[in-house]
């Protein structure tokens, strides 16, 4: 990642109108950045996604009225298990890119399958969350808050789910190759552990926010808003 920011970054200072870089220019083979069609792709969504999740943060920073109560917020502990296996899945991805890079296959299958699992179950445990919200009488109408939160962790599991249908698909296919043929399926499994990590910096700027420091947050919006 760090070589493709300087990449991005040196295409930008770059002055097409010098003689030099001219000279430059036309010995250039047309491609600037050497990242996958994978990568790029996910690359496109980090940017919609972005945009999107921004503007959801943003609305929820100023759509907070400034007599909202904060007592009824609950603080339970599924969210930091589901944060932890968040945590997880980014560790084991780690893990798997490694193996590919040192050309180690044995526990990539083993590591890709738990990458899976791990996935649905913090799916499976922000479902039962939201039960366990409107089980209490906390629904998308109550105030703010709610709406902001159920909006929020709705789209995140979209781009989860989105994730896990390519994951699919990558790991139907490794699953029956030999080990060392794995290696014709690491662009795939390089644009799909980037995926994650950004499902994993999305989540924990809500969490952060919404969760963490709540009522720091509403009381910084309290001081906008007045």
């Amino acid at each position: 990642m760090s070589k493709f920011f300087k990449k991005l970054f040196g295409a930008l200072s770059d002055k097409p109108w010098d003689k030099e870089q001219m000279a430059t220019d036309n010995y250039h083979q047309g491609k600037t950045f050497d990242i996958s069609n994978q990568t790029s792709a996910v690359i496109v969504i980090f940017g919609v996604s972005t945009v999107l999740f921004s503007l959801i943060i943003t609305g929820y920073l100023y759509s907070i009225p400034t007599t909202q109560d904060t007592q009824y917020l609950l603080k339970p502990n599924l969210l930091w298990v589901n944060t932890l296996i968040l945590l997880s899945v980014t560790y084991f991805f780690n893990k798997i890119t490694k193996d590919l890079k040192k050309n180690i296959y044995e526990k990539i299958k083993k590591n890709l399958l738990i990458v899976g699992f791990l996935s649905y179950v913090f799916l499976f445990g922000q479902i039962f969350f939201w039960f366990q919200l409107m089980k209490d009488g906390n629904y998308v109408s109550t105030n703010n808050y709610f709406s902001s939160f159920y909006i929020f962790t709705a789209l995140h599991g979209l781009h989860l789910l989105g994730g896990l249908f390519f994951w699919g698909k990558v790991f139907s296919k490794i699953s029956k190759l030999e080990q060392k043929e794995i290696t014709s399926h690491k662009k795939s499994i390089e644009a799909l552990s980037l995926y994650w990590i950004f499902l994993l910096i999305v989540w924990t700027m809500f969490f952060l926010i919404m969760y963490v420091f709540n009522d720091t947050v509403i009381a910084w919006c309290r001081a906008l808003l007045s």
